[in-house]
């Protein structure tokens, strides 16, 4: 590594400012891991050792708003539109999910739990209570609180 002395004005600026960042410090850095934590936690958690945090989440999804389309999916869950068509073909593939047509629009997928989804979906709901517990771990009401208000800020 060069000394300072040997560096332009300019890269010594630049080491200056690369010094002081830290990635493990930002907070983007911080909610991927927080979001790792919590999936990890999920799959300790549930039964069903194949399904995913975003595949239940897309679940109960569908079963929240019955038959919907893949846009109604993307728009309830924030899962991009290429993540949810992976999702859903793993869903469909276990059987837990049926596929049909739109009968006014036929380019129009629309998605339905069947009954072997919605027997997996009721019984991981009664998980998601301990679950969230674990992902809040050693916060106190008050922290539990807050980070719930500011993470809803954040993405308002």
């Amino acid at each position: 590594m060069p000394k300072s002395k040997d560096l332009s004005p300019e890269q010594t600026q630049d080491a200056d400012a690369l010094g002081s960042y830290h990635f493990s410090e930002q907070v983007g850095h911080l909610l991927r891991r927080a979001y790792q934590h919590h999936v990890a936690i999920f799959q300790q958690h549930i039964s069903d050792s194949q399904l995913t945090a975003a595949q239940f989440v897309t679940m109960c999804a569908i079963q929240e708003h019955g038959t919907c389309s893949l846009s109604d999916i993307v728009k309830t869950t924030a899962i991009d539109q290429a993540t949810i068509r992976g999702i859903i073909e793993r869903l469909k593939l276990r059987e837990l999910i049926v596929l049909s047509h739109d009968a006014a629009d036929r380019r129009k997928v629309l998605v339905t739990l069947s009954d072997a989804g919605t027997s997996l979906v009721k019984s991981t709901v009664p998980h998601a209570a301990d679950i969230s517990e674990a992902t809040f771990g050693k916060l106190n009401p008050a922290e539990r609180v807050a980070i719930m208000f500011l993470l809803r800020k954040m993405i308002d």
